[in-house]
């Protein structure tokens, strides 16, 4: 990458020396940032689309505020990139998302730019206001600043935070990046006229007067108030945010330097509440994003030059996300009890042709993980049989749905559970590493993990006939065993419950298996000649299988690539307590620590749930003739 094609963000190794800038030199560096990035995430994979749109945002926000002392938080994080880039890290973009790298979202401990760490939706008010209110708290003069779209905007977490923050007397700026028109149009450069206008202090010291003149007559402030309340309707949309207590500013272009650049540096210098709504497109300046922005959403390695093509996007293997798209529209087709219903992760859950197919009974709620389940547990109790299809991530965001609203009341609302285990690049944030231990302790819950992707068919099916709530449990892409090419059947036929398989005899270990490690359990049997079962069900657990090998063999091992505190090895150890066998147990599983990013097969091979580690542990145990429990590699 030639550092002469970026003369001007060649000299920038700080907010610090973009604010040494000309004003009219912004936008020649914002072509250089959108150049750089398309090159860069071309070689590295990484969120493309999102960061597209917001380059001169960043630009604006880096050359206004004093960053870092005022703070920004971007919600979700996936947009960062420029922020990142222009905060000394553009070398480090050469390892994005990579292990040893720098993360994909801002990171308390990568930067001191980096104000929080994010990673889900609509967090950055809440967590915005916090830092409004300590700067407060402490006499200290400073700006928060959240960074939020309009996606994340929808969720409930963000108008609690706007509820709050209306009445909380903070100094504080939401700003709203709109990128698909999805609160409303842009209305050209009228508007951004009128929002620079309105957000100088002219326009706040008249409005501040008027209202302390008016304020003798209450009868005559109320007719003022409604009569400014319809001004206002005229020329912006901010009506519900004005209603909140946030002074609204906009709809502006969110690539018109000329206007951000002016109505933020107006913004900065008011006290109060401010809201900024700025329209983005995902995918900006490059053509490609700009026509298919989902598309270009997350992406692998490309080629700048010619983009995205169907070799790199097609899959010789079918991954557990594909065989679930494909048995929900033939489940639909033979019942049409069958609900679908996602938290705005149609794409990444395989629900496309679900949603072509039978629009009727397809529902995308939003970022709204919490109302997706008790949605859910409503349809359930009316008679009909909803699936929810969620990545195990999201799904901790509605814990207390799912215990209080559908697992208490024993409603059958099947859980697809997409990502679960290690998801690779994108690391801690998104790793579904708990769930099948928050799962597990709640009462009614019936919890399967196939092997492959015929079995993840089979196990849909299952828990589509139970009269009760159940987790499907699977991982991403062709990791594990999920997508081998197996045979699907075209028959939705269950398996019986709470019953796993030996697929595998040998002599003195037995392995244990659950969901993905069943394929480095069968490769490590065979260098140790030890018996391997696919448990199939963590809960209910086959008692009679757990309880035969464990007579019959001088060890048992556990694996599961979830948390090892409440997994699936912990029930096995519960179980055999309860019988009073004293069998020799390993736990190999996810420790009990966060794991950064990387790609799956080496962060696997790190935590030693490879089939190399498999044996190493196992000959470690044997070797020390004690019974250990391991509780992953620290």
């Amino acid at each position: 990458m030639r550092a002469d094609l970026y003369p001007l963000l060649d000299a920038i190794q700080s907010p610090a020396d973009l604010r040494q800038l000309e004003r009219a030199q912004l936008p020649a560096l914002a072509t250089e940032l959108r150049a750089f990035l398309v090159d860069s995430v071309s070689r590295t994979g990484g969120h493309l689309s999102s960061n597209l749109g917001t380059v001169e945002l960043a630009i604006a926000l880096h050359y206004v505020f004093n960053t870092p002392e005022d703070r920004l938080v971007w919600d979700v994080g996936h947009q960062s990139y420029a922020h990142k880039i222009l905060t000394g890290r553009r070398e480090d973009m050469a390892r994005l998302r990579m292990k040893d790298g720098i993360s994909g979202f801002p990171r308390r401990a990568e930067s001191p730019y980096d104000t929080f760490g994010v990673g889900h939706s609509s967090t950055s008010i809440s967590a915005a206001l916090g830092m409004a209110l300590a700067a407060k708290q402490k006499g200290e003069t400073r700006k928060a600043v959240a960074i939020i779209g309009d996606g994340a905007m929808s969720a409930g977490m963000a108008f609690e935070a706007l509820n709050n923050a209306g009445v909380a007397d903070a100094d504080m700026l939401v700003i709203l990046n709109d990128n698909e028109m999805s609160i409303s149009p842009p209305v050209g450069a009228l508007n951004n006229i009128l929002t620079r206008l309105m957000s100088g202090k002219t326009f706040n010291a008249a409005r501040k007067v008027g209202r302390h003149m008016l304020g003798v007559a209450p009868p005559l402030l109320e007719l003022a108030r409604r009569a400014e309340e319809h001004v206002k309707g005229m020329i912006t949309p901010g009506a519900l945010f004005e209603e909140f207590g946030f002074h609204y500013y906009g709809p502006i272009d969110g690539h018109d330097l000329s206007a951000l650049v002016p109505t933020l540096d107006n913004i900065k210098k008011l006290k109060g509440a401010q809201f900024l709504h700025i329209l983005t497109r995902k995918g900006q300046g490059y053509p490609q994003a700009e026509e298919n922005p989902i598309l270009y959403h997350g992406v692998g390695k490309f080629d700048a030059e010619t983009g995205i093509t169907a070799s790199v996007t097609a899959h010789a293997k079918r991954t557990c996300t594909q065989v679930f798209g494909d048995w929900l529209c033939d489940m639909a087709a033979a019942d049409e009890r069958l609900i679908g219903i996602t938290p705005a992760m149609r794409e990444g859950s395989g629900m496309v042709r679900f949603a072509e197919q039978f629009p009727d009974r397809y529902y995308d709620v939003g970022i709204a993980e919490q109302h997706a389940v008790t949605f859910a547990a409503g349809l359930a109790a009316e008679g009909l049989k909803p699936v929810v299809a969620i990545y195990s991530t999201f799904l901790q965001r509605a814990y207390d749905q799912l215990i209080h609203d559908v697992a208490l009341q024993n409603l059958p609302v099947v859980f697809a559970i997409d990502r679960g285990g290690l998801v690779g690049a994108d690391g801690a944030t998104h790793h579904g590493a708990f769930d099948l231990s928050f799962l597990n302790c709640v009462p009614n819950m019936v919890i399967m993990a196939p092997a492959d992707a015929a079995e993840c068919r089979q196990m849909l099916s299952t828990a589509f006939t139970l009269d009760c709530p159940t987790a499907v449990r699977y991982p991403r892409g062709t990791s594990g065993n999920s997508g081998n090419g197996a045979i699907l059947a075209d028959h939705l036929e269950p398996l019986p419950v709470g019953k796993g398989v030996l697929l595998r005899e040998g002599k003195e270990v037995a392995l244990l298996a659950v969901g993905s490690m069943v394929a480095p359990a069968l490769a490590a049997a065979e260098t140790l000649n030890a018996s391997v079962a696919n448990l199939r069900f963590i809960k209910p657990l086959d008692v009679e299988l757990v309880l035969q090998l464990a007579k019959s063999h001088a060890l048992i091992v556990t694996l599961e690539e979830n948390a090892l505190i409440g997994g699936a090895g912990s029930e096995v150890a519960r179980l055999l307590t309860e019988h009073g066998i004293n069998t020799p147990l390993l736990q190999l599983g996810l420790p009990d620590r966060f794991i950064d990013h990387g790609e799956q097969g080496e962060l696997l091979a790190e935590l030693g749930l490879d089939a190399q580690g498999i044996v190493e542990s196992v000959l470690k145990t044997r070797k020390n003739h004690s019974p250990t429990k391991n509780s992953g590699t620290p």
